[in-house]
């Protein structure tokens, strides 16, 4: 057997053509195996047509129009394989030459040796080419995916700063989360709108403490701690100053405003227990739970200087489908301290993927919500120190379709959010594990 190409032999002796890829064979005569097989012995050289006549006529003397005649059909019979080209060079003789193999063709064969000379015969541009094109695909596919979104998100946010801020006359570091690049960090730029002439709780012996802007906007989460500084759930404070003027909050009014505010309106308020029990033939058996929903709410304050005192009563819900992924629920309720303003709703619905990232040395989970379903109960009537917050929202109405949820603590009872409310804010919340 000679071979032709990888995929493609000559048998000498059945004066024959086998086509490894399809199985088939194409039948010669004498003369056009012998014609060929002296070809394939010196590939690209010119034979002279006196040498091929005795090569395929070895007992006779024909004519010259005899190898003319043989050369022709030779060629058609070499046809179905365009890389083999048997060549006339006038006045000399004929060349065989067998150019780059085909690719597919290649692929397809069973004979590793073929293969392997297939494959070196390849030229190195295409091989580079291939292998760029692949990378490509690869970028392509890593910059659309939502991994490399989150990857993008989560960095550009730095926490390697802490600022000390002073809550009820305790003084405490909090923790500072900020857009890298950002420059206006001072502690002043949280501790001024608390009026200092009236922070004074007695109640407040220590807190924890995060503080956080998105470059507009400057929120802190604090919450009492016991004496192995366990955060108490229900002693959370969380304050968010939309401008830069002071606003002299007044914290012992506010500490009496703020839990006047959570009694009267209530709208987050997980109303199931914890564990349903019934009684079945006088014996209590706990109900295997469909899902868990995992609820979280708490209440952030918007003090503004010679405004009504705003609230936002939020809460975030997940119900987990599988290890990292599930169903996403958020919703906010916006009064003012007079309930002048008719509630402002606004509920978001969504699936959302949780990932586990680093801000610095902080660890954060991050939940990359994908919204499916938005809505927004417009008030019947807004007082002026809500309007800029419906405005708020209403933008969020409009354009939000992917949302990041950041969690950067978490114990028992508690955890600490970045939530895009109002660009981002930082808010302390009370956790529930609620069976349904």
């Amino acid at each position: 057997m000679l071979k032709v190409t990888p995929y493609l032999e000559l048998d000498c002796e059945a004066n024959q053509l086998v086509d490894r890829v399809t199985r088939t064979t194409i039948g010669l005569t004498f003369s056009e195996s012998a014609i060929l097989s002296h070809l394939l012995t010196t590939p690209d050289a010119i034979c002279d047509k006196d040498v091929l006549l005795q090569v395929g006529w070895p007992d006779r003397v024909v004519a010259a129009t005899s190898l003319t005649q043989c050369v022709s059909t030779l060629r058609k019979k070499l046809e179905p394989y365009p890389e083999v080209q048997l060549k006339t060079v006038a006045r000399r003789g004929y060349q065989l030459h067998i150019s780059i193999k085909s690719h597919v063709k290649m692929l397809a064969v069973n004979d590793a040796e073929s293969i392997k000379t297939a494959l070196f015969d390849v030229s190195l541009i295409v091989k580079l080419g291939g292998i760029v094109v692949l990378l490509a695909l690869i970028a392509w596919a890593w910059l659309s995916s939502d991994s490399y979104n989150v990857m993008q998100e989560t960095g550009k946010w730095r926490s390697d700063k802490q600022i000390p801020l002073n809550l009820g006359g305790t003084n405490e570091n909090a923790q500072l989360i900020y857009p890298d690049g950002e420059d206006r960090l001072h502690p002043s730029m949280w501790q001024k709108h608390i009026a200092p002439e009236t922070n004074q709780i007695t109640s407040i012996d220590n807190f924890s403490a995060y503080a956080f802007t998105d470059g507009e906007h400057y929120s802190f989460a604090s919450c009492e701690t016991d004496r192995d500084g366990h955060c108490i759930s229900d002693q959370m404070i969380n304050l968010a100053a939309i401008g830069l003027t002071p606003a002299g909050l007044d914290m012992k009014e506010f500490m009496k405003l703020s839990r006047a505010m959570e009694k009267r309106i209530r709208y987050n308020r997980v109303l199931l227990p914890a564990h349903v029990v019934f009684e079945e033939k006088e014996k209590i058996k706990s109900v295997e739970p469909e899902f868990i929903e995992h609820h979280y709410h708490g209440d952030i304050y918007f003090p503004v200087a010679n405004e009504l005192l705003v609230r936002a009563d939020l809460g975030i819900s997940l119900v987990y489908g599988e290890e990292n992924r599930g169903k996403f629920y958020s919703s906010t309720c916006i009064t003012d301290e007079d309930c002048l303003t008719t509630p402002i709703k606004y509920q978001v619905r969504g699936e959302f993927e949780q990932y586990q990232e680093k801000i610095d040395n902080l660890n954060v989970d991050v939940f990359y919500v994908k919204v499916t379903q938005k809505d927004l109960i417009k008030p019947d009537v807004v007082s002026a120190s809500a309007m800029h917050f419906y405005r708020e929202i209403r933008k969020h109405n409009i354009r939000d379709e992917e949302l990041f949820y950041y969690r950067i603590h978490s114990d028992n009872q508690t955890s600490v959010w970045v939530v895009p409310l109002m660009g981002n804010i930082i808010v302390w919340t009370k956790y529930e594990k609620v069976e349904l």
